[in-house]
């Protein structure tokens, strides 16, 4: 038992490091925690603000708030976070569409459990009124879940650059 143990803490020490780097190309930019829930012998339960850029358009950020578990499952990443997730996207600057893209495609993912649950924002046009749709939810491959939360993104011109018209930038169905 003991070795079994001993191999898999080196394991776990090796592969790590690997995952940490591989996962922080794509982490969000944290804004700021809000400690919602104070304990006193374990880790605050908080809500943590982050911001992403839009990784395919230029000039357009997404800021979402998600809560973070306490207690020692929380900080141990045993504990299944809560689906509950806010989200407000925002032109920050010119508008340049990079590709063409999809209804509905993921622009950013975060496990939200051990093994089930994620949550994820993705992207739409409403090409209509030239105006960028994103969305967030959780899942959870065994129930799915109803939390979500929209935002939108009226691509505007932006001092001397024309705003594009998303709906050049869509795939065909």
């Amino acid at each position: 038992m003991q070795k079994a143990l001993a191999a898999f803490a080196l394991a776990a020490a090796l592969v790590a490091p690997a995952l940490a780097v591989a996962q922080e190309a794509d982490d969000p930019e944290l804004i700021f925690k809000k400690t919602t829930v104070f304990r006193l012998l374990s880790p605050d339960a908080k809500l943590a603000t982050y911001v992403i850029d839009d990784p395919q358009i230029d000039g357009v950020a997404c800021y979402f708030t998600v809560p973070e578990i306490g207690g020692w499952k929380g900080w141990a990443g045993f504990a299944e976070e809560r689906s509950e997730v806010s989200l407000a996207c925002r032109q920050v600057g010119p508008v340049t569409i990079k590709a063409k893209f999809d209804q509905g495609e993921e622009i950013y993912r975060q496990r939200r459990s051990l093994f089930f649950k994620k949550m994820q924002i993705v992207r739409g046009c409403d090409t209509k009124r030239n105006v960028l749709v994103y969305l967030s939810y959780s899942d959870r491959i065994i129930e799915g879940s109803p939390q979500n939360s929209t935002s939108t993104v009226p691509i505007m011109p932006w001092g001397n650059y024309a705003a594009p018209k998303c709906g050049e930038f869509m795939n065909a169905p």
